[in-house]
């Protein structure tokens, strides 16, 4: 096979992963590693501590702080799809995280000019909300700046990072597990820094400090990230995803009085002799069988693009609409995690956070669960996973699936402690309010939830990178942070719903969650509520990933050599693979029959 020239048109489905010497591998991901500790001094700082500033400096009442920060969360991350689905349709990644990474740098800058000076603050007017005029559109124009950038850059950089990993090589499919695992760690260890030092300086030293800091490592790590470009293998953008979708769509629905062939081997697919593509076949399933009538090509019917698709483009539909499920049953995760980032900081407000002579600012009480997974990440990469892989044959331990419902479990386990704590610090707050329980309660059910966090966010990261065709792993990279999203979203709607109904039927007529003064709330009755949603959440996700049926392609070369009489291996369909079972397409690769072609 002849190497391409990096930089040429590739195929839609192909990856750019040719064995260039000196490109590839970690030395290329430790750049991105860089980026992202860097990056998340100043993010997750922020927003773990930014709720104060909105109470403090913008005057905004409690459910308005915690509701902004969820909503500029949710926004940051349901905007990483757009900066999915450029990177996979019109730029590269790399230049994908420029643009968007420029954003991020202005928005920093934008928020420390107004914390810095006091006349571009609102006065307290005693109401809910003192933003107006230009005050309100500097404040909101940063955040949406903020969400812009920063969602952009997470919706192209963890899967540019994976394409330096070809996930077909067995070394490097090992690789490629390892890699996730240590964007997390590269994550939380600079999470971790955020939430000690910055925190401290904004609530000490001045907000416009920390977001000064904020904006100096953001810097930083894009430097860093630019610096990596010689060493990148960088994928050129092809065909839109979304163009492949509803030309699937169109097609069935074109075909939908047609009857579908008994044998999937009469579906239409391209034979890979009479092709210059490079993109990999996808082998039919037997899921969703109304799409396969988009891969029926009449007689009469000359083949294009827009009058029939191939089998491998049907399936990519399939995996999307597969997904689906497995996304929704993670939002009420996220929404939890949401709570941690809000009202467990107003509780840290309300403990004794002395250690010595030193007392702890509130904000910095989710270090816990970061150095929780500082130190489990690398026991997990280098004790657990290797011990797995010798059981299960999974390059990854266990699969992407059982991984995420570990998670699941962890964080039912942490909305109970986080309801039992909550009742242990008001009932001695209500006893003597000078004497309130230390901090270090708080521990427990961020340090579970931090375990949970570590299982369910890498396993999602490379579930969605691994089970999408090669064109939409940018897009389908960006689901984790959409379920991020909504779980956020859903916490506004939460905490305003559950004050509305509960107001009702509450004796001094206000909700569990109403005011600024928690002894006088029942946010522990809402930590019930949640973890027995999170429970029935659990039982459907059992179901979804019983169901979901991992991808499988045809193996072969694609690139056959001239004179070659190479066929496309017979449409086999996937067995149902269960939740508790390992992935085989994972453990092992399997020769498949080339006797038999499609219809061409």
């Amino acid at each position: 096979m002849c190497c391409q020239e990096e930089g040429t048109k590739l195929e839609y489905n192909s990856v750019s992963s040719y064995k260039i010497k000196g490109k590839g591998g970690f030395r290329a991901s430790s750049f991105i590693y860089g980026f992202v500790g860097l990056d998340n001094i100043g993010f997750v700082a922020n927003m773990v501590s930014m709720v104060l500033y909105f109470s403090f400096k913008m005057h905004l009442d409690l459910s308005g702080s915690a509701n902004t920060v969820t909503n500029l969360l949710g926004s940051t991350y349901l905007l990483s799809i757009i900066g999915g689905f450029i990177s996979d349709t019109y730029l590269s990644r790399f230049h994908t995280i420029l643009i968007f990474g420029t954003a991020e740098i202005l928005a920093w800058t934008l928020m420390t000019i107004q914390a810095r000076y006091s006349s571009l603050q609102p006065q307290v007017c005693g109401k809910s909300n003192c933003l107006e005029g230009g005050i309100g559109l500097l404040f909101y124009g940063s955040l949406c700046l903020l969400a812009l950038g920063t969602g952009g850059v997470r919706g192209a950089l963890p899967a540019l990072g994976a394409d330096q990993f070809d996930h077909k090589d067995p070394n490097e499919a090992k690789a490629l597990g390892r890699y996730f695992n240590w964007l997390l760690l590269s994550s939380v260890s600079g999470s971790a820094i955020g939430v000690t030092v910055v925190v401290w300086v904004s609530t000490n030293k001045g907000w416009w400090i920390g977001f000064l800091i904020s904006l100096v490592g953001t810097f930083l790590g894009f430097l860093i990230f630019v610096f990596g470009k010689p060493f990148y293998r960088l994928q050129v953008p092809g065909e839109s995803p979304l163009t492949r979708i509803l030309q699937v769509i169109k097609v069935a629905i074109r075909n939908r009085k047609l009857q579908l062939p008994e044998n999937p081997e009469e579906l239409y697919e391209i034979n890979v002799k009479e092709s210059d593509s490079s993109e990999p076949k996808i082998a039919h399933t037997d899921q969703f069988r109304y799409l396969d009538k988009a891969a029926i090509l009449p007689k009469t019917v000359e083949p294009t693009q827009w009058t029939v698709c191939t089998v491998t483009k049907v399936e990519e539909v399939k995996i999307l609409t597969r997904m689906l499920p497995i996304i929704a049953s993670t939002i009420l995760m996220n929404t939890c995690l949401a709570q941690l980032q809000t009202f467990s900081v107003q509780q840290g407000y309300r403990m004794n956070r002395h250690f010595g002579s030193f007392e702890v600012p509130a904000p910095s009480v989710p270090v816990i669960p970061l150095l929780f997974m500082c130190i489990l990440i690398p026991i997990y990469d280098f004790v657990f996973v290797p011990f797995a892989r010798k059981i299960t044959n999974h390059p990854s331990g266990i699969t992407q699936l059982q991984r995420v419902g570990v998670g699941l479990v962890l964080s039912i386990i942490s909305m109970g402690i986080a309801a039992l704590v909550e009742i242990k610090r008001k009932h001695q707050s209500l006893k003597n309010p000078l004497e309130p329980i230390h901090v270090f309660w708080l521990s427990f059910q961020y340090g579970i939830f931090g375990i949970a966090d570590m299982f369910t966010l890498v396993g999602m990261l490379e579930f969605f990178y691994k089970e999408a065709p090669a064109g939409m792993r940018s897009l389908s990279t960006s689901f984790t942070w959409i379920s991020l999203s909504f779980g956020y979203y859903l916490s506004s709607v939460f905490v305003d719903i559950i004050n509305s109904v509960t107001k009702r039927f509450s004796q001094s007529k206000k909700g569990w969650l109403a005011g600024q003064d928690l002894d006088q709330n029942n946010l522990q009755l809402f930590y019930w509520f949640l973890a027995i949603l999170s429970c029935l959440n659990f039982v459907n996700y059992l179901y979804w990933a019983s169901w979901y049926k991992y991808k499988s392609e045809d193996k072969l070369d694609t690139k056959p050599k001239s004179g070659d009489n190479v066929t496309l291996p017979k449409s086999a369909s996937v067995s149902r693979v269960s939740f508790l079972k390992a992935n085989e397409n994972d453990a092992a690769v399997v020769t498949p029959d080339v006797s038999s072609i499609g219809r061409t």
